[in-house]
């Protein structure tokens, strides 16, 4: 039986707003399990980006918990890393500043093997001592992705990490984090409005309904690893795609904000 690396019990989120509360979080509850790739999808608004902030330990809870083993994860933590939509390198740092700056914040030193070893991965050997507006969109996501790497996290969290990049560029970044889950196995939430992105890259993919967010569905992912991009094109993969679909359509989500490419 696969352990659960991590644990979200009734997860519960208002926000307080000038307007009002704003109820983000309805109840949640969810065990990820050691080693896997979990996707979850969700409309705009539906409290996806919440719920991964708050097992980053960024966001507190109204009420429930996270856990990740027998710690409860109230503020940041050393084996979870996150990923954002936007790269956040610093501007006035080149790459290899930004990089080490997790390992200055706890005051360490970098580890300078491992950091090699990960751009020689993604391709960015060579680059070290560019800065960020040197660099394309993709090639600053892939420094992102160094970066919380080099400290070697148990927990990668990753919101909606290629959103803004062109559908080339996405798709050689989703072959490229996919390849990197299968070389280190590294248990990896990660948001997403794209229906097909989840399909591609999970093991399960978790549907929350509309505002307030809660569980709607959970689907199993049983396409054999590696997925080449061509497999979307499928019959098998295209009736994954309309399944999950029409389960939001039909009233266990909502539709709106929801991609299918």
């Amino acid at each position: 039986m696969t352990k659960t690396k991590m644990a979200i019990h009734s997860a519960t989120k208002f926000y307080e707003t000038r307007s009002g509360s704003t109820h983000a979080l309805d109840n949640v509850s969810l065990d990820v399990r050691e080693g896997e790739f979990l996707c979850i999808l969700g409309p705009s608004g539906c409290g996806k980006s919440t719920l991964l902030w708050s097992m980053a330990g960024l966001h507190a809870l109204s009420g429930g918990e996270v856990k990740l083993g027998s710690e409860t994860i109230t503020q940041p933590h050393p084996e979870i890393a996150m990923i954002f939509q936007d790269a956040n390198l610093l501007p006035w740092r080149n790459l290899a500043k930004n990089i080490a700056l997790p390992f200055e914040l706890k005051r360490k030193p970098p580890d300078q093997a491992r950091i090699d070893s990960l751009l020689e991965r993604v391709n960015l050997k060579g680059f070290e001592n560019k800065f960020p507006r040197e660099l394309s969109g993709g090639m600053q996501q892939r420094a992102s992705i160094v970066r919380s790497l080099a400290v070697d996290p148990s927990v990668l969290l990753m919101d909606e990490p290629f959103g803004a990049l062109d559908a080339f560029t996405r798709d050689e970044m989703n072959l490229l984090i996919q390849e990197i889950w299968m070389e280190t196995r590294k248990t990896i939430v990660f948001v997403t409005h794209s229906i097909s992105e989840a399909i591609f890259l999970a093991d399960r993919v978790v549907v929350m309904s509309a505002r307030p967010g809660r569980i709607a569905s959970i689907y199993d992912i049983d396409i054999p690893r590696p997925r080449p991009v061509d497999i979307q094109t499928k019959p098998d993969f295209i009736a994954r795609v309309l399944e999950i679909k029409g389960s939001i359509d039909n009233g266990r989500g909502a539709a709106a904000g929801l991609a299918i490419t």
